[in-house]
């Protein structure tokens, strides 16, 4: 049996705790919260900021098929996007331990997410068939792109 004193105080929670993975889980459930804001985009990828608070952002992204970011990453934010519906493919660049490039694919479908931190350099695009909508978490900086492009033998060049 536990007891709880009549004196105890619950304190609220700290958002900035939170995981991003877990935020972005979290909107992306409640569809009330952004389905008024949901476009698509024939000529590029839709993106539109749902909420903004004191330590992050959450974005909302639509993606029809074909649709990509470039090379890039989110300067110094961290945070996490889960895919709401539909089928992501994300490519990570990185420099391997003794300086050659690796590139490694995910493919992701409704549910899944990936996080992110600063210097992650990646491209997120739409190779299925049907449209695919995501929820964006950026934290510790406002939503930036840095552009790069991929050296075969170095890996990942800023711009």
């Amino acid at each position: 049996m536990f007891a709880v004193p009549d004196n105890t105080l619950l304190r609220p929670e700290n958002p900035a705790l939170r995981h991003p993975v877990r935020v972005a889980l979290e909107v992306a459930a409640d569809r009330d919260r952004w389905k008024h804001l949901l476009r698509y985009d024939p000529d590029e990828r839709f993106a539109t900021l749902v909420e903004k608070g004191e330590h992050q952002e959450v974005w909302l992204m639509s993606w029809l098929p074909g649709q990509r970011t470039d090379l890039h990453d989110h300067a110094f934010a961290s945070g996490a996007f889960t895919l709401v519906s539909g089928h992501l493919t994300e490519a990570v660049a990185r420099r391997a331990p003794g300086g050659r490039a690796v590139t490694e694919l995910h493919a992701l479908s409704a549910g899944q997410s990936r996080v992110f931190g600063p210097g992650y350099v990646h491209e997120v695009r739409n190779d299925g068939p049907d449209p695919a909508i995501s929820v964006h978490v950026y934290r510790d900086a406002e939503r930036a792109m840095r552009s790069y492009h991929l050296d075969p033998l170095g890996g990942p060049v800023l711009d």
